[in-house]
C-alpha cells in the first residue's frame, strides 16, 4: 500500500473521527446546559452554533499552529463557499426552502458585513491581532442582539421551553453528559490532526497547492455536520433551521473562527486568495440575496444553480 493511499484513508477517518466529535460536542453542551435550566434559544446561539462551527475553527487552528496557513485559511473560505452553493443548493433540489422575512432583514446583512469586513481586512495581505479582535468582539454583539431579541419574545415561548427543559432535565445525567461533551472535544482534536497531517502530504504527493486541498476536501469535510443538518431540515420540510444553519454557520465561520486563530496566530493572505477565493466567496454571498428576495424562497432551480457554482468553482481551483 503506497503512502499515498495510506495518508487517503487517514483522511477518510480522520473526517469520521471528526464529524462523530462534532457531533457528541454539540449534543453533549446541549443537554448539560438544559439540564442546567438554561434557555433553548441562548444554548442554539451559543453552544450548537459553536458546536456546527467547531469542525472548522479545530482544523483552522492546528492548521495554523502547523505553520499551514494556506490550509487554515482556505478551509474557512471554502466552508463558507460550500454552505451557500453546495449545503443550501442540495438543500432546495431535495425541497424548496421558504426563508422568513426577518432572517432576510436581520441575519443575512449581518453575514454579509461580516464576509466584506474580512476581505477588506486581508487586503494588506495579512490578517492579525487586532483584526481578530475586531471579528471576534462582532460575534459577542451578534450573540447579546440575539438573546436581546429571545427576552423580548420570551413570553411566546416559556410554555414549550419549559415543558422542553423538563423533558431533558428528567432524561439525562449530568456525568452522561459531561462525558459526551469530552468524548466529543476527543474527537475533534484527534480527527483534525489526522486530517490536518494527511492533507499537507497528499498536497505534497500529488504537486497540488495546500490551499486548494483545503478549499475543497478539508472544507467538504468540515462542513459535514451542517450538510447532515440541512439535508435532514429540507426533508422535513424545516427551512428556518436549514437556512439558518448556513447563515449560523458562515458567521461564525468568520467572526469566531477567524476572530479567535488570529488573535493566537496571525494568518498571511496570498494575492491569489486576495483576487480569486475571496471574490467568489463574496459573489456567493451577495448571489444568495437577489435569490432568496423572489417571494422568499429558493426553489430547485435555484438550487441547482447554487451547486453548478460550486462545482465550477471546485473545477477552477483543480484545473
Amino acid at each position: 500500500m503506497s503512502f499515498l493511499t495510506i495518508s487517503l484513508i487517514v483522511f477518510a477517518v480522520g473526517i469520521i473521527v471528526l464529524y462523530f466529535g462534532a457531533e457528541g460536542l454539540v449534543r453533549g453542551s446541549s443537554l448539560l446546559a438544559k439540564n442546567l435550566g438554561i434557555r433553548p434559544i441562548i444554548i442554539g446561539l451559543t453552544v450548537v452554533a459553536f458546536g456546527t462551527s467547531s469542525p472548522e475553527f479545530v482544523v483552522s487552528f492546528v492548521a495554523s499552529l502547523h505553520k499551514s496557513q494556506d490550509i487554515a485559511l482556505g478551509n474557512i473560505i471554502g466552508s463558507n463557499i460550500a454552505n451557500i452553493g453546495l449545503i443550501l443548493g442540495v438543500s432546495a433540489l431535495i425541497h424548496p426552502l421558504k426563508v422568513h422575512l426577518y432572517t432576510l432583514k436581520k441575519e443575512f446583512p449581518v453575514m454579509i458585513l461580516a464576509s466584506v469586513v474580512i476581505y477588506l481586512m486581508a487586503f494588506d495581505f495579512k490578517i492579525g491581532f487586532w483584526d481578530g479582535t475586531l471579528l471576534t468582539l462582532g460575534i459577542i454583539l451578534f450573540i447579546l442582539y440575539q438573546v436581546l431579541v429571545s427576552l423580548r419574545d420570551r413570553s411566546e415561548h416559556k410554555s414549550l421551553e419549559k415543558e422542553y427543559t423538563s423533558i431533558l432535565r428528567n432524561g439525562s445525567t449530568y456525568f452522561k453528559n459531561i462525558a459526551l461533551v469530552a468524548i466529543g472535544i476527543t474527537g475533534l482534536i484527534v480527527g483534525s490532526q489526522m486530517m490536518v497531517k494527511s492533507v499537507i502530504t497528499i498536497a505534497r504527493e500529488l504537486g497540488v497547492s495546500e490551499l486548494v486541498i483545503g478549499m475543497t476536501l478539508m472544507a467538504f469535510g468540515t462542513s459535514l455536520p451542517e450538510l447532515a443538518t440541512s439535508v435532514i431540515s429540507a426533508i422535513r420540510k424545516e427551512a428556518d433551521i436549514c437556512v439558518g444553519n448556513v447563515i449560523g454557520s458562515n458567521l461564525f465561520n468568520i467572526l469566531f473562527v477567524v476572530g479567535i486563530i488570529t488573535m493566537f496566530n496571525p494568518l498571511t493572505v496570498t494575492k491569489s486568495t486576495l483576487k480569486l477565493e475571496f471574490p467568489i466567496m463574496l459573489a456567493f454571498t451577495f448571489l444568495l440575496f437577489p435569490i432568496l428576495k423572489t417571494k422568499l424562497i429558493l426553489n430547485r432551480f435555484e438550487g441547482a444553480v447554487l451547486v453548478a457554482g460550486y462545482v465550477l468553482f471546485v473545477s477552477i481551483l483543480i484545473f
